[in-house]
């Protein structure tokens, strides 16, 4: 079982194990944080909306003919994070693609360190290092600039080492300057200060005192939600901009059956954020007098700095994240995921073994 060609090759859905060669394996990787892709009460309504809207719908959202569902899905979401509209389309990446090609004309674009591809322009500039230095120099060169209008756009967090990023350094930029700050939360949504949103965590920051901030979200519904879709959450005014563009007037939408669950699956995603964060704690409990991990408080990724602690987990049936990473010669980066699929004793099979 050595071969890392091995896992590449399974028959079955992702869940809390995966078999493999008729060998069972406690898997503690992925990005289904919430579990939804095999929770039992998600799968039903998922099959619910099957029934009532089919398998997909391959018209466009121009159509004069539409399925209400996707506006009742954009109304949720929207109230569920906190935007006053939102927009759904089919993927992550194109929602995010539409997204910095509408506003890429409404001022200087800047990149933060770290910034996915799916939010990349042609030749984009992402800087390298630390956000926190490079945060520093971007508020003195917005500053000293004589630009008024700047885009921004970042991560809302670096998922892999991991590291959730604080944006009160735009508090320091001049009032006379205006910031659109687009923030890709694919990782975080759902999980990422659930409590409030990441979108209206962000409003809250910046409010009264920094007229001049505007937030914008987008997002990647296929990893904490569990559906395949992708989300842009901002005003009316930049929603309403997005939807004249080419990419959604041409582009089919995903499946309605899947924000059907979206939509009647809320109970179930706090459910499941609750069981999440029961695990985190215990987790952090273990974990608290160990120097070689590096984890957040409110995300369930855990980074071990031995390089050999996938292959010795595997040894003893147990699979997490290790990939080398960004260099693909390099060293793997290994990472513990918890899902809200695990179980306490899941849990505790991990932690005797760590």
């Amino acid at each position: 079982m050595s071969s890392s060609k091995t896992f590449r090759q399974l028959n079955g859905p992702l869940g809390r194990q995966v078999q493999v060669e008729g060998r069972n394996y406690l898997y503690f990787g992925g990005t289904a944080y919430l579990g939804m892709p095999v929770d039992p009460d998600f799968l039903c309504l998922y099959q619910e909306g099957l029934g009532r809207f089919g398998i997909n719908n391959g018209t466009s959202r121009n159509n004069n003919i539409q399925l209400g569902i996707y506006d009742e899905a954009e109304s949720a979401a929207a109230t569920r994070f906190g935007a006053a509209d939102s927009l759904i389309l089919s993927s992550g990446y194109l929602a995010a693609q539409l997204c910095v090609r509408a506003l890429s004309s409404a001022g200087q674009l800047e990149y933060a360190p770290g910034c996915h591809p799916a939010v990349w322009l042609e030749n984009a500039d992402v800087p390298a290092g630390s956000f926190t230095n490079w945060a520093e120099g971007f508020v003195a060169r917005v500053n000293a600039s004589s630009r008024q209008d700047w885009i921004l756009v970042s991560n809302s967090m670096n998922n892999l080492l991991p590291e959730i990023y604080d944006f009160s350094f735009l508090k320091r930029i001049s009032t006379d300057k205006r910031i659109l700050l687009l923030v890709d939360d694919s990782h975080g949504i759902g999980i990422l200060d659930q409590a409030s949103g990441v979108y209206r965590g962000l409003k809250a920051l910046f409010a009264s005192e920094n007229p001049n901030i505007e937030v914008m979200v987008v997002a990647s519904m296929a990893k904490a939600l569990g559906i395949d879709a992708g989300l842009i959450l901002g005003t009316q005014a930049r929603i309403s901009a997005c939807r004249r563009t080419n990419e959604f007037v041409g582009a089919s939408p995903p499946a309605a059956a899947a924000l059907y669950a979206f939509i009647q699956g809320e109970r179930l995603y706090e459910k499941a954020y609750a069981k999440l964060k029961t695990l985190q704690e215990q987790m952090h409990v273990a974990l608290s007098d160990r120097e070689d991990f590096c984890y957040v408080p409110g995300f369930p990724v855990y980074l071990s700095r031995d390089q050999d602690l996938g292959t010795r987990l595997m040894e003893k049936d147990m699979l997490i994240s290790s990939f080398p990473y960004p260099d693909q010669d390099g060293p793997a980066l290994n990472r513990i995921i918890l899902c809200s699929w695990h179980r306490e004793e899941d849990l505790k099979t991990l932690v005797n073994a760590l």
